[in-house]
């Protein structure tokens, strides 16, 4: 090789070095998982944990952690990714806000306000990034906090309190809000309570940060099922509530602000034993709107000292194809997490990975999604962390 041939080798690689990196930063995403910081079964949670995950391999590394705070378990991201909200679920509930450096991966405290009631147990926040939305489970009521202009939060301007009970005496004693979901138009918002079997419906004043009544005040589902987490399909035409105590998913056809149920399918396998031990918690749908997912938990009274076997059946991810058309739900099966007690999970912005976050296991179960059946595979990697609880992912870049 002479001179000029090198030269042209050498300047030629130097153009193709960004194009990997580039590849590469598409791939990486940070996870940050929020947890409950009581003892565990191996080590108690020091607050929320920032990983790195590689969405092409699975692969994961710890980057960074924010302590100092209770139970911060569940999170909402900023629409510019620029900061992190953490509830307090804890009886004398708050919100933190948290500045988020994709240099460093590190969290740094903003602030911390009242959530206007006790256990808040859901956030959102709003796609002006303006105006965070809070579930208060014990509280049973939700409150409206405004952002301000360096991330930080203020005072709740708007704190509504829920009315009524179920017939469950033991867990619909009184309204528990349970999930605070905000449609992609930025204006309709839906409330599932778990407390009184219905799903409240509100509009957002984004100028100002007013919920105001929905069209529909609120619909109504099945007795003693308990309404949980809520999500609404790609295509803005079909919406969906997984049902804690009742182990089902409705579907609703979603037009102009209201619902109108069309469906109801249960989460566990027709052979499945001890049916009032399962109860669900999580709902998503994948990227491509072709298939939804929800998460069973068994709770099984009679294991004493904390000890779950790591191969339990019992604790899943039940698999549904979604008919395009009409939104009805076809069960596929489920698949057991390799964990106990899965609460939040996630599918990973490209659709192939899905993470769960098995609280009474310490870990987060890491599975390759089938994009064409939707069925689930356990890649047997996973990412030890203590109780988690959610998970969320934002962009390296």
């Amino acid at each position: 090789m002479n001179f000029k041939q090198a030269l042209v080798t050498f300047f030629g690689s130097l153009l193709f070095l960004p194009q990997i990196s580039k590849s590469q930063s598409k791939d990486e995403q940070y996870l940050i998982v929020g947890t409950y910081t009581r003892p565990s079964t191996k080590n108690p949670s020091e607050g929320i944990y920032v990983y790195k995950f590689n969405t092409a391999t699975g692969e994961s590394s710890a980057v960074s952690k924010a302590t100092g705070i209770k139970n911060p378990s569940f999170l909402t991201v900023s629409p510019d990714q620029k900061f992190v909200y953490a509830v307090t679920e804890t009886s004398d509930g708050s919100v933190t806000a948290y500045s988020f450096d994709k240099k460093s991966g590190n969290l740094t405290k903003l602030n911390t306000q009242s959530s206007g009631g006790a256990d808040p147990c859901h956030i959102s926040i709003d796609k002006t990034g303006k105006w965070i939305l809070v579930g208060n489970y014990s509280g049973g009521n939700l409150s409206v906090l405004p952002v301000e202009a360096d991330g930080s939060l203020g005072k709740a301007t708007q704190t509504i309190n829920h009315e009524g009970k179920g017939p469950n005496a033991g867990r619909q004693e009184k309204p528990h809000v349970h999930s605070v979901n905000i449609a992609p138009n930025n204006r309709d918002v839906f409330v599932p309570d778990l407390g009184i079997d219905k799903i409240m419906t509100y509009r957002l004043d984004a100028k100002n940060g007013k919920l105001l009544e929905g069209k529909s005040a609120f619909t109504k589902v099945a007795d003693g099922s308990g309404p949980r987490h809520f999500t609404i399909h790609p295509n803005g035409k079909f919406a969906y509530v997984i049902q804690e105590l009742s182990s089902t998913v409705t579907a609703f056809n979603y037009v102009s602000g209201k619902l109108s149920p069309i469906q109801t399918i249960t989460t566990l396998a027709k052979d499945f034993k001890d049916k009032n031990k399962s109860f669900c918690a999580d709902i998503h749908i994948s990227p491509d709107g072709k298939f939804l997912y929800g998460s069973n938990r068994f709770v099984d009274a009679g294991n004493k000292n904390g000890v779950f076997a790591p191969n339990n059946t019992t604790d899943t991810i039940v698999m549904y194809s979604i008919d395009p058309k009409t939104g009805k739900l076809t069960y596929i099966g489920n698949e057991p997490v390799l964990g106990k007690i899965p609460r939040n999970f996630m599918i990973t912005p490209n659709g192939k990975f899905v993470l769960v976050a098995n609280q009474e296991t310490d870990n987060i179960t890491i599975f390759k999604r089938d994009t064409k059946t939707g069925k689930l595979s356990p890649t047997d990697k996973q990412i030890d962390v203590p109780v988690p609880v959610c998970l969320k992912m934002v962009s390296v870049n």
